[in-house]
């Protein structure tokens, strides 16, 4: 009962870093305008995210437009649209795995260690597709972050850190997590099994040695 309320959180935990890391991926919120000294156009708000830039006026009238070329983008971006996708795909296979894993709840014993393994493998998937995302989400923010203070950038070219790097540190802490779950279960179940499979192991080696040894003793003291 315990295992599977733990599975069903796992799943839960990964659903939520499953659907993070997608809404993450196509939102343009990474990079937002900051209004600082004399930048006073408050009214019009600028979006850069991985695939397109946006502008917002006065919270009415809003514009998008793609990136005409990959090569327009400064390198962290460039980066993290490839990472991300991969983390997407990741966490995505991730959750489709650890579902296999929890489709049957009764089994033989072998499809009970199938299905450790199998659990074992998407924990491991969680866990590397949150370690995936985390690294495009932390290398924006810390250029974000050099910008702002470095003296060398201009004033209207400095960005603040945008919904989408916050939404991608929990999604990434959700995958993680989830991974961390699932690989627990998997840990318990094998302890389960060791402690199951190795009682019955001890006693009959010792009775027949007793018993061999009572024979012996038996026989000496009938010759005696």
């Amino acid at each position: 009962m315990v295992g599977s309320a733990l599975q069903i959180a796992g799943l839960l935990v990964g659903g939520i870093g499953v659907i993070g890391t997608f809404a993450v991926t196509g939102m343009p919120q990474w990079r937002v305008s900051a209004f600082i000294e004399n930048n006073i156009i408050v009214f019009e708000t600028i979006w850069e995210g991985l695939w397109m830039h946006c502008i917002r006026q006065a919270n009415i009238r809003m514009q998008c437009k793609v990136y005409d070329s990959v090569l327009a983008l400064s390198p962290d971006l460039q980066a993290s649209r490839g990472l991300m996708c991969a983390g997407s795909v990741l966490s995505f296979l991730a959750f489709m795995v650890a579902i296999i894993g929890m489709k049957c709840t009764r089994c033989t014993k072998s499809s009970w260690q199938a299905k450790g393994y199998i659990i074992l493998v998407a924990g491991l998937l969680f866990i590397l597709s949150g370690a995936v995302e985390l690294i495009p989400v932390c290398w924006v923010a810390n250029s974000i972050i050099s910008d702002f203070y470095s003296p060398m950038v201009n004033v209207a070219q400095k960005r603040e850190l945008g919904e989408a790097l916050y939404l991608g540190w929990v999604a990434a802490f959700c995958l993680i997590a989830a991974g961390g779950i699932f690989c627990c279960f998997c840990r318990c179940c094998e302890e389960t099994r060791s402690y199951g499979y190795s009682s019955p192991t001890h006693y009959p080696p010792h009775s027949q040695h007793w018993h061999g040894k009572t024979e012996s003793s038996y026989s000496r003291s009938q010759y005696v």
